[in-house]
């Protein structure tokens, strides 16, 4: 599995969860991203994986992805300051920002709203409890994709 390119993703299979989104997991643990990475691609999702938060603001600006699974605890930035710059991106204010950690007291989830984080899941992630964001993330993409109204320029 590559870090520095998108994965194809995975044939779906209509009896389990399929969201066809572009996501990027960041974890400095190499091989929970990798899991990570595999139940994403199986799950009909375009894939990345970094392993620190410099290389998380990077990915996300060549990337271009439309989830970012984000661990806190990361090595050069940590995942605040990564969700943080993330945001700042042009289009980081629409993207779903789940911040992925061992830590979950009160304090801690404090923090990952300070940040910028749209849900803090504690590790080990519970795969139903994310796939439910995810189809939820999907289905407002999806009212929204097909409530706006486009109009044709005139001649």
């Amino acid at each position: 599995m590559k870090s520095d390119s998108p994965r194809a993703a995975a044939p779906r299979d209509e009896r389990s969860h399929t969201s066809s989104l572009r996501i990027l997991v960041v974890d400095d643990n190499a091989d929970g991203a990798e899991a990570l990475g595999m139940l994403m691609e199986a799950t009909g999702n375009e894939v990345q994986v970094a392993y620190d938060g410099e290389a998380a603001v990077a990915a996300t600006q060549a990337f271009r992805p439309d989830v970012v699974l984000l661990d806190i605890g990361l090595p050069k930035l940590n995942g605040y300051e990564a969700c943080r710059q993330i945001r700042a991106q042009p289009g980081g204010e629409a993207l779903l920002l789940i911040a992925q950690t061992g830590w979950g007291q009160d304090e801690d989830r404090q923090l990952t709203r300070e940040a910028g984080f749209d849900h803090h899941l504690v590790k080990p992630l519970d795969p139903h409890a994310l796939m439910k964001l995810l189809d939820g993330f999907q289905a407002r993409r999806t009212s929204l994709a097909g409530g706006a109204r486009q109009v044709e320029p005139k001649s």
